[in-house]
This record gives C-alpha cells, structure tokens and sequence, in this order.
C-alpha cells in the first residue's frame, strides 16, 4: 500500500527535522556546515581519462560534489561523488581517517549533501576506479532529501517545476542542457566565420511588430509609458541592415501572449538573420548548409534518427508549393473559395477556426491541419499566400503569393523565410491592411510601425531575412517530444 499525502508529508518533515538536527551537531562540533570554497583540482572525469597515470604516479587530487550515495560497512564505507562531468566512487576506512573524521561522515553526512574530497585513485577488486579518501570536507548540508533511488525524480510537471532537483538526479537531464549547449555554439561559429555580426536588439518595445501574434504588456515608470515585450526581432535588425551592417543575427528571448502545447511556450528563444543582396533563393540553400552541418556536428552524418526512421538533411530538400500542397491534402482548390465556404469547410473538417479571421488566416488554419503534419523530411513549403505574409516581397511569377518559405522536419515548423520586402509605399500599404484586419478584431494582426517605415525610406537594399526557433530546434535534434523538456524554467502554473 502506498503512502497516503499526509504520511508522506509526516515524513518529509521529520526527514528535514533530522538534517536540522544534524546542522546543530555539526556546529557544535566546530564544523561550518556552509563553508565559503572548496581548492578542488581535479574532475570526475579528469580522473577517468587521466587514471592509469596518477595511480602510476601515486597522484593526490581534490574533488568536490555532491554525494549521491552512501554505504557503511563497519569501518568502511563507500559513497558516489558526483560533479558536472559524471560520478566516481569513494571508499572511506576509519583507520584512515581517524576515528572522529570517519564517525562524523557516517553519522552526520547522507546523500545530497556537497563534499570535497582528497586523496588517490585505486580500483577496486571489482574493477570500479574509486578515490581512497584521505580527507574530506562538507561543502553544503541539503535539508530536503533526494528522490529515492529506486524510483526517482519521474513526474513531468515536477521535473519542469524543480528543475534543479531534475538536474542533481537525471544525468541525462544534464547531457541534453549540454547538448543544446553546443548546439548553440556551432550555430554561432557558423555565423561567425560567414562573416556575420552578432547583435542586440531592445526587448521592451513601444510597438511590436515583426510577427502575428499578441504581445505582454508592461509599463515603464520612469517614462510614464507602456511597453511590449517583443513578438520578433525582425524590424530592429532590418534597421541595421538599413545601416549598412550587411550581415547580421540575433539569438535572443522572444515573448507571445498565446496558447501553450508540446510546441509552444510563451518565453522561447529565437534565431533571427538577415542579410543584405540575399533573395529567399540564397537564405534556402544557407539554411540546408546550416542543419545539414549541425546535424553532422551531432551524429557524423546528415542523418537524424528520428523514431523508426532517419530524417536526411543532405541538400537539396524538396520545394513544396504552398497551395498545390493544399489543393492535394483539401482534395480541392482552396484558392477560389469565399470565407462563407471555408469556415463551412473547416466545421465539415473538425479545424477550429476564430470567427475575427479573414481568409488568409482561414487558409492557413487548413494547412496547419492537412498539410504540416505530414512534412516528415526536411523540406521547404514555399510561397506562401500574400495576406498572411505582410512583411515579404510579391512573388515575381505567382499573383497573390510571396516570397517565403517554412523550413518542416518531423510534422513541424522550424524556421520562417522571406525574400523581405523593401518597398516603403507598399509596405505601408500592407501595414494599413492588417490595421483593417484588427479594427475587424484579429488582435494578432500587425501594427503599423512609422519609424520602421521611415528606415524603408532610407533605402534598405535587397534583403532575405530568417527566423529559426531554437527550443524546437533542439527537440528534433535531441528526440525531446515537449518543448518544456528542452528549456531549464519552462512557464508553469503556480503551486496550489
């Protein structure tokens, strides 16, 4: 029978009464149980990649972590000491360390708690490298217990909650934090050496814009005066391009007031690039070099496990017209068709649909439904219709669409592209249009930005422009199936 909620609050109680209880005794004892520093030498995993020859040379080295287990047998024991780069064994003798240093371990230390240890590296008769403790020191004494080996920390929503608890037990919790680590690091030595300028953009903002999509709120005391939080980066770094600063990107928090799923947090962090002279032609073939590269970087090839199958990043990817994707999964061309007949289409197909939405976004409710889902192989769904792409040039051949693409791998969008529209007057043009659509009630429709529009009339060249979502990113590239799971504080509801 399991432990009712009140028992297993009993006892978490009387577990940390305990730990106070041992903190007094440690004191008494002359012992700072939250010392200031700790001169460790060595790592865990220096020791492995390092241990014929200091157990050869007879090495003393100084380790700090955490304990994650204890075992006493009489006058010896043994212990796990885990630190960033993985755990090493400890074994502890009483003869060793003296009578007063090996009972205060046994009595007064438990696992949680931080050590440092010193001394030299043996194995064991079972083969475990492991360090002969010679001295130890308490780095810190944890009031609150680990999770219990057996079962461990395995609650979703805790994890994300106590993440800091889902680090201390989870080894692979920490390799996929490292993971998304480099992942950023090649993506920025991949801009870098392309001759790219990494840059800062404002965070708080007196429009929003760059995106379709409702913003946070905030306000500024000083100033009197309400702010966003940013929805993209993209108007700010058009206006360095503007500038003359030909090349540039931005890896930064983006905030959207919307809906959250496996998906979508309101916090994410985005890539954003855009590049003077480029068309969507030349960001396209940049983007496969990108993953493609990445992808190697990780696995050694442009092949991603992904389920039961691999997902190649080996370029070219296909081209997948936007409206010939949606005419075959409709099984008719939408193209021709009223809002009358589509919201009537979509409540035939079960796709939910907000009654403020004008055709352009009733379009691509369907192929959000039909056709994203079924973009397994990295691909491109190119030129997309017009009124839900404000911010992109006409397409030269395709009346009514643009020049766009969406990077899809394994069911869902990674990144956005256009070929940037760079013409002042119809850019205020399409401006105007989404302030038609928000006076109708579509609150995720652009507003016009003067100053973005007077930059325009500076003059901004030929210009190809992109955004990548990092979090999702990295769940395909790590085989994370919740965004929550790829970000270290993930948005949750407060605790009851």
């Amino acid at each position: 029978m399991g432990m009712t909620e009140e028992h297993t609050g009993g006892t978490a109680e009387r577990l940390r009464r305990d730990k106070e209880r041992k903190v007094a005794a440690l004191r008494e004892q002359g012992v700072n149980p939250y010392p200031y520093g700790y001169a460790r030498d060595a790592t865990t995993a220096d020791c492995r990649e390092q241990a014929a020859a200091w157990i050869d040379g007879g090495k003393t080295v100084a380790l700090a972590g955490r304990l994650m287990s204890q075992r006493v047998m009489g006058k010896t024991s043994f212990g796990h000491l885990q630190d960033h780069r993985g755990r090493l064994q400890l074994f502890l003798r009483h003869d060793e360390l003296g009578a007063e240093s090996y009972q205060r371990f046994v009595k007064l230390v438990e696992p949680g708690d931080h050590l440092g240890a010193r001394g030299r590296l043996f194995v064991t008769r079972t083969g475990e490298l492991s360090l002969r403790v010679e001295s130890w020191t308490l780095l810190a004494k944890a009031l609150l217990p680990l999770p219990e080996k057996f079962h461990g920390l395995q609650d979703p929503e805790l994890r994300a909650r106590q993440r800091y608890l889902d680090l201390a037990v989870n080894e692979d919790v920490r390799d996929l934090f490292e993971r998304r680590s480099r992942i950023l690091r090649f993506i920025r030595g991949f801009f870098d050496a392309r001759g790219f300028l990494e840059v800062e953009t404002p965070v708080l903002q007196a429009l929003y814009g760059g995106a379709t999509a409702r913003p946070f709120r905030t306000r500024l005391n000083a100033l009197d005066l309400d702010l966003y939080l940013r929805i993209a980066e993209e108007l700010h770094l058009k206006r360095l391009i503007v500038g003359g600063l030909e090349r540039v990107y931005e890896i930064g928090k983006i905030f959207r007031n919307e809906g959250m799923d496996r998906a979508h947090n309101p916090e994410f962090t985005m890539l954003e690039t855009y590049v003077a002279y480029w068309d969507y032609h030349d960001m396209a073939a940049f983007v496969e070099e990108l993953l493609a590269g990445l992808v190697a970087e990780l696995t050694g090839s442009a092949r991603l496990p992904y389920g039961d199958t691999h997902l190649d990043f080996a370029p070219p990817w296909p081209r997948i017209d936007y409206f010939a994707a949606l005419t075959e999964a409709a099984g008719r061309d939408l193209r021709g068709e009223d809002e009358d007949a589509l919201r009537a289409l979509a409540a035939e197909r079960g796709i939910a649909v907000d009654p403020a939405w004008q055709r352009g976004r009733l379009l691509d409710a369907f192929c959000a439904k039909l056709v994203e889902p079924g973009l397994v192989q990295p691909c491109f769904l190119v030129d997309h219709p017009q009124a839900i792409s404000p911010l992109a040039k006409e397409h030269r051949s395709k009346p009514g669409q643009v020049e766009r693409f969406e990077v899809f791998a394994a069911g869902f969008e990674l990144g956005n592209a256009f070929s940037e529209l760079n013409d002042p007057v119809e850019q205020r043009r399409r401006f105007e249009q989404q302030m038609g659509l928000r006076a109708k009630g579509d609150d995720e429709a652009q507003v016009l930005d003067e100053d973005f529009l007077r930059a325009l009339e500076v003059g901004m060249p030929p210009t190809a422009g992109l955004g990548v979502g990092i979090d999702r990113l990295v769940m395909l590239l790590t085989g994370t199936a919740h965004i929550r799971d790829v970000l270290l504080f993930p948005m949750m509801r407060p605790e009851a």
